[in-house]
């Protein structure tokens, strides 16, 4: 009988060669890699591919599309591509940096360089699952990302938040607060290309402060610059039209029974008007309904005025 060469490799029961032993450092690696891509939204994932397509050493196209696809086949990948832990640290610093993600590089940052230690625990962020679902600033980006995927015309784009909030801020469920600046500038012209030079509506529903007020008793065109430019440019945050139910610092009312006060005023006034008047004058005539509605708090009046601040450079009809 003539004899063969061995490999050295081991084979499984059925005859096939076992797979290749996968280090405890690098299982290790694989899965803290695994812990940062989780917390990546479906468009930062597509940018992070993309950027290690650049990267010193970048990783090829069809490895990214056969093994990097998932989360977790990803993480396998980069485990593999970038050993040991210091080129991996070096290259999720300067991916992370590009999204940008600052509030992950922590993780890596402070990891030795010969360990691939990373702590576990961070603070929640806008695109963690919350029972299942994305929390606000997750849903939001979600929501923003479609409309800059939308090849159709857009007309204009009408977001209402209604919560507990304070100045600023609008407050979850389990406390968290979202800063509403935040918010805004996710939509700004260069953030959503999409709604350059259309109307972005937020009706904001939340208290801003503490403050109350107790109301006083009484008796009774755009200009045309030419700069010489080819390409028309736009400043980065325009065509806003935002409306706040209450005044800086000042609670906002809810009625236990009926609800939100501006928000039943304005549902009586779009029935009435909602076709008809210019935008700004719509939220007029809720705002005069709200200045003379009584209210009263822990039996002492309470007055509040909405707000609206507005960039808008055409008007808005619905």
């Amino acid at each position: 009988m003539e004899g063969s060469l061995g490999s050295g490799r081991r084979s499984g029961s059925d005859g096939q060669p076992a797979p290749p032993k996968i280090s405890p450092a690098t299982e290790e690696l694989q899965s803290r890699l695994q812990e940062t891509l989780d917390l990546l939204s479906s468009q930062e994932l597509r940018s992070f591919r993309d950027h290690l397509k650049k990267v010193e050493p970048p990783v090829s196209q069809v490895k990214l599309e056969l093994e990097g696809h998932t989360p977790s086949g990803l993480a396998k990948l980069l485990a593999k591509h970038y050993y040991p832990a210091a080129v991996a640290k070096r290259v999720l610093v300067q991916v992370l940096e590009l999204l940008p993600r600052a509030d992950l590089l922590p993780r890596w940052q402070s990891a030795p360089t010969d360990c691939p230690v990373i702590p576990r625990k961070i603070l929640k962020r806008s695109y963690d699952c919350v029972d299942g679902e994305l929390d606000l600033l997750g849903k939001i980006t979600s929501f923003r990302d479609e409309l800059n995927e939308i090849k159709d015309d857009i007309g204009c784009c009408l977001v209402t938040l209604m919560s507990h909030g304070e100045e600023g801020f609008i407050k979850m469920k389990d406390g968290e607060k979202v800063s509403l600046e935040d918010i805004f500038e996710m939509f700004n012209n260069k953030n959503c290309p999409a709604l350059q030079e259309k109307p972005k509506i937020f009706i904001i529903q939340a208290c801003r402060g503490e403050r109350r007020d107790s109301g006083v008793e009484t008796d009774d065109e755009p200009m045309d610059l030419d700069d010489g430019s080819e390409k028309k440019r736009l400043p980065t945050f325009s065509d806003y039209f935002i409306v706040y139910p209450t005044q800086a610092d000042h609670v906002a009312l809810r009625d236990p029974r009926t609800g939100s006060v501006m928000i039943k005023e304005m549902t009586e006034v779009f029935k009435q008007y909602g076709n008809k008047w210019h935008l700004a004058d719509f939220f007029t005539i809720v705002n005069n309904r709200v200045v003379h509605r009584n209210f009263n708090l822990c039996n002492q009046p309470v007055k509040v005025s909405l707000v609206t601040e507005s960039t808008l450079t055409k008007f808005v009809y619905f």
